[in-house]
């Protein structure tokens, strides 16, 4: 059985949500890392270029994206905006389409 695509794009809103709450906690630690001393600042700097990092920053930022694009979609159906269900479907298809190309954007950027 397969679910309709406003389920998977809940299901994701939520799932991101929780990564973006892991996330903090490294964000907060590379910050207080950075912070410390300029060794710390330095080997951070060095952290972050490898590709493993490079692999782990682009988790968070996509999972940051697709959950604010997600969101936008909900506060556009608290003002009563895609509200039935057709307009449902094709906000979840917007929401879809756009974290799809935001994470790839995000994916060249940090490559390049």
């Amino acid at each position: 059985m397969s679910l309709p695509i406003t389920a998977y794009v809940s299901i994701l809103h939520r799932i991101s949500g929780i990564v973006l709450l892991g996330g903090i906690i490294l964000l907060l630690w590379m910050l207080d890392t950075s912070l410390s001393s300029e060794q710390g600042f330095n080997e951070l700097k060095e952290t972050l270029s490898s590709p493993l990092m490079i692999i782990i920053v682009w988790g968070l930022l996509a999972g940051l994206a697709y959950h604010t694009i997600a969101g936008i979609r909900h506060l556009l159906m608290d003002i009563g905006i895609g509200e039935t269900l057709e307009g449902g479907r094709l906000g979840a298809k917007i929401v879809a389409l756009l974290a799809v190309l935001a994470i790839l954007a995000i994916g060249v950027f940090l490559i390049w």
